[in-house]
């Protein structure tokens, strides 16, 4: 039988340890609904633009400054493809594209939830235990009383 003080240790050990996967895993669920977050700014614009002939915007031009300037082409949109490669598209085609990152976010996001959830079940089953050790430790650790 391993000694409780040896148990509690390891115990902590395994806890800190998917504490620290809890942590990574909620990076990157706030990366993914950041993501998420601007594919839907993406898809709100295209849709705003969509079908008009000239669009006025502001164009930043650095250090919290903008230019007025006019889109005369609204019919098509450069999209970042990965790796600093950019393609132009059809706006119906840039919907498709961002419908199929929208749904391969939301999965991505699913499956860090769900393995989220695992890592606090386990350090929910692992923290009674903790504390059932330390009862243990204590008791151990007080002088005994004898009559």
């Amino acid at each position: 039988m391993e000694n409780p003080q040896n148990e509690l240790e390891n115990i902590m050990n395994q806890i800190n340890i998917y504490k620290n996967q809890a942590e990574i895993v909620q990076q990157q669920i706030d990366t993914i609904q950041t993501s998420l977050n601007e594919v839907g700014i993406l898809e709100a614009t295209i849709d705003d633009v969509q079908g008009k002939n000239v669009l006025n915007t502001l164009v930043p031009v650095g250090a919290g400054s903008f230019m007025e300037a006019e889109i005369s082409n609204t019919n098509d949109i450069i999209m970042s493809i990965g790796a600093g490669v950019a393609i132009r598209k059809n706006i119906e085609d840039a919907k498709e594209t961002v419908d199929q990152q929208k749904k391969d976010l939301q999965q991505s996001l699913d499956k860090m939830l769900v393995n989220l959830e695992k890592i606090s079940s386990v350090i929910s089953q692992l923290s009674p235990k903790v504390e059932e050790l330390m009862m243990k430790a204590q008791m151990n650790r007080q002088p005994q009383m004898s009559m």
